[in-house]
């Protein structure tokens, strides 16, 4: 990333790696012993979500994991970005309802985090941290889905004398995880002064929560609808005590929780690969495992654990830029939905080709996959959609390539040349030419004025997506190889294996964004335009052809790493 792809890791950002690890250790401890396979699926089966479980995960005197989303000074272990994804990596390795419904509760204090009175930071980011109350997220809207601005839910002043003293609430929520199990709910609700995050009680008289939704996957999460009849709170539970500051308070951690929602999507999507790899080394077909057989690896196994790996790789540059307060002010939204648009859809792809990898099993429960393809699959949908993704990435980096007059793709896909020039096997080349790509495509959509068209602007969000991400990749490899990973980046991968992995993603990203650009542009202008042809025509076509070279044996290579086989 531009100003973002800063070599080096922060020190003393949260929490040191030793006490991570720990905390990881008994994340993983935990959830084992509480939530064995049988009553994972029973309760999957059933429609249940385990909220003994659930609390004993906030019990202090238990697991305590939400004091890592809490600040020290309010009781907390003050983790910063990097240790929430690793923690929510493996929760959701090992059910994504139940990292869900931790995740709800640190959600749901994100108003009060952002933007709080200090007594009210002491009062209820306390009671997580001490007494592990538990927390709903209350924003989304039946008829307004993600747009939050578009909130029908009102709150009307109770005025005495006056003084405001307190809010009259009435509205609706819809698919509100921990909705009907929270102790407290954050609710967004429009003021006069405009929309604005209020702490409603479990138990306000008016308040209330619909009936457990049944859903397609995510079962191990209470989802519910929340009613607010007349709901009578006292002026002190306005969060900051300020109207009309919620859409603020709102995008001011869309780049952390997105994030965390991407580590979501790839602990979903490496416990079913992880599971498929297994398979294909007990499955035999015409004479040999499946493990052995290149039409089955390289389609199914190779391409996501290198897709899943760029998402790693771009989450933990979010992260890290988030640890170092580069994202102050929402800074990192779009890095965020970077992260979250490339991982989500990475992981249900990945958790897809683990159903086929499992022939006829994979449609079976006993086999897990089938559950983790439809738990999975929610993640490109909940903390904004892919669509809204897109969108997100496509409109910010539409911004940089006017201000730069295009300066601002051609300045990065340079630095990849430079990084190539110091360490020449981690693809920094074929990511130079994704992003060299990128620049011309998206002057041709400047001249070519494409970008009222929407649909071509959602699809240039893709694939700017995809060559940051090869961006992030080469760099991540880049530093393993130098011996600089971040150190606490998980270790299966080293220096080698993360540069062949790179390389085989950048050509893919090259080759998605020279042709998608292509087809996009040729595809919305009058034949033979030609002003777009000539930009067009600057696109290195002939170098992403040769870039493809040796494609076929990196691919090779990944399949002997991620079997553990010798080269």
């Amino acid at each position: 990333m531009a100003d973002a792809m800063v070599t080096g890791h922060v020190a003393g950002a949260g929490l040191d790696t030793e006490s991570l690890t720990m905390m990881l250790d008994a994340v993983r401890e935990f959830v084992e012993h509480a939530l064995p396979p049988q009553r994972q699926l029973q309760l999957d089966h059933d429609d249940v979500c385990p909220e003994d479980t659930v609390r004993a995960m906030s019990d202090p005197g238990q697991l305590g994991v939400q004091l890592l989303f809490i600040p020290a000074a309010y009781g907390g272990m003050d983790g910063g970005a990097f240790d929430s994804y690793r923690v929510c990596e493996v929760m959701a390795r090992k059910d994504i309802g139940l990292a869900t419904a931790s995740f709800a509760t640190f959600l749901g204090s994100d108003p009060i985090l952002v933007g709080a009175t200090e007594a009210q930071k002491q009062r209820w980011l306390g009671a997580i941290a001490e007494q592990g109350v538990v927390f709903a997220y209350g924003a989304t809207e039946p008829d307004a889905g993600s747009d939050l601005g578009a909130l029908k839910t009102v709150a009307e002043r109770i005025e005495v004398d006056g003084a405001i003293t307190g809010y009259r609430i009435n509205g609706r929520k819809q698919w509100i995880s921990n909705g009907s199990i929270a102790d407290f709910s954050t609710i967004l609700a429009r003021t006069p002064d405009g929309p604005t995050w209020f702490v409603v009680p479990k138990g306000t008289p008016g308040f209330s929560a619909g009936h457990h939704e049944d859903k397609h996957g995510l079962r191990l999460s209470n989802t519910a609808a929340l009613y607010l009849d007349n709901v009578e709170v006292p002026a002190d539970h306005l969060i900051g005590g300020v109207e009309g500051k919620g859409l603020v308070q709102a995008q001011q951690v869309f780049g952390y929780t997105r994030v965390m929602v991407a580590a979501f999507g790839l602990g979903g999507g490496w416990s079913a690969l992880d599971r498929a790899i297994a398979y294909s080394l007990e499955r035999q077909q015409g004479g040999g495992p499946l493990a052995g057989k290149q039409g089955y690896t390289h389609k199914l196994i190779v391409p996501h654990a290198v897709r899943l790996e760029a998402a790693r790789s771009i989450i933990e540059a979010t992260a890290d830029q988030l640890d170092r307060g580069l994202g102050a002010g929402g800074a990192m939204n779009t890095e965020g939905a970077i992260a979250k648009l490339m991982a989500t859809e990475a992981g249900n792809a990945a958790a897809d080709a683990a159903i086929q990898a499992h022939g006829g099993y994979g449609y079976t429960r006993e086999y897990v996959v089938e559950k983790i393809k439809r738990d999975v699959r929610i993640t490109t949908i909940y903390e904004g959609t892919s669509e809204i993704m897109e969108m997100t990435i496509a409109r910010d980096r539409w911004q940089q390539h006017l201000k730069t007059s295009g300066a601002y793709y051609r300045d990065r896909a340079a630095a990849m040349t430079t990084l190539h020039g110091g360490q020449a096997s981690v693809g920094a080349d074929h990511a130079a030419l994704a992003l060299q790509a990128l620049a011309a495509v998206l002057e041709a959509c400047r001249v070519a004025r494409l970008t009222r068209n929407q649909h071509v602007l959602l699809r240039l969000g893709e694939l700017i997506c995809q060559a940051e991400c090869a961006e992030a990749f080469a760099q991540r490899a880049a530093d393993a190889l130098a011996g600089k990973p971040h150190p606490k980046s998980p270790d299966r991968f080293r220096g080698e294996a993360l540069a062949v992995m790179s390389r085989v993603f950048a050509r893919e990203a090259a080759q998605k964004v020279g042709q998608e650009g292509v087809r996009w542009v040729a595809g919305s202008v009058d034949a033979g335009s030609p002003d777009v042809a000539a930009l067009l025509g600057t696109i290195p076509h002939d170098a992403i052809r040769t870039a493809q070279a040796g494609l076929l044996a990196d691919m090779d290579r990944v399949a002997d790493i991620l079997y553990e086989r010798a080269a």
